[in-house]
């Protein structure tokens, strides 16, 4: 298969809380290009704001935001050499716009080029969850939520490959393994 510049933006998606900023931050440390979640930088913007757009308020508004930031996010990437890891990103704000509002995740993102055929997921994991002021699910939504995007991954035809939990170290391992 050659690889091209889009099919070398992998996603690192799943549940809330189940670890991925931690290993983005451990990929990023061995030089790898990464890219922040925006869902979390759409959350940070409302709440020095006005507030309407955030998952909490108003599901659809923030989705769209999201759709909109991670649209960008993948553009500004499309001329990276290596490998990028995406936090999250269109897939990800599809699936929430396709629970808000019943659109479907394929029609959203219809036009859209592929990402990586292998999509990582972090799984539920309840021993390193932390609350915070900017991920307002609790544990049991963020498992809901982790098997709506396990679903749509699998729906839009993408290997869904689950992070063991293991230290971040032999995750971000797992990952460049898989990936060679």
């Amino acid at each position: 298969m050659r690889i091209n510049a889009t099919n070398k933006h992998v996603i690192l998606s799943g549940c809330s809380g189940g670890g991925k900023s931690s290993l983005l931050a451990e990929l990023k440390r061995r030089g790898f290009e990464t890219v922040q979640e925006p869902g979390r930088r759409v959350v940070a913007v409302e709440m020095r704001g006005e507030g309407k757009a955030l998952p909490w308020v108003d599901l659809e508004a923030f989705a769209r935001r999201t759709i909109k930031m991670a649209s960008f996010d993948r553009e500004r990437m499309k001329d990276a050499k290596g490998w990028v890891f995406f936090d999250r990103g269109l897939v990800d704000a599809a699936t929430a716009l396709e629970h808000a509002t019943g659109v479907a995740v394929s029609k959203t993102l219809d036009g859209q080029a592929r990402f990586h055929q292998q999509v990582f997921l972090t799984p539920p994991w309840p021993e390193i969850y932390r609350y915070d002021g900017e991920r307002q699910l609790d544990m049991e939504e963020g498992v809901a939520e982790y098997h709506r995007l396990l679903d749509a991954f699998e729906r839009l035809g993408y290997d869904a490959v689950v992070v063991p939990k293991v230290g971040v170290e032999a995750r971000a391992d797992f990952l460049l393994e898989s990936l060679s």
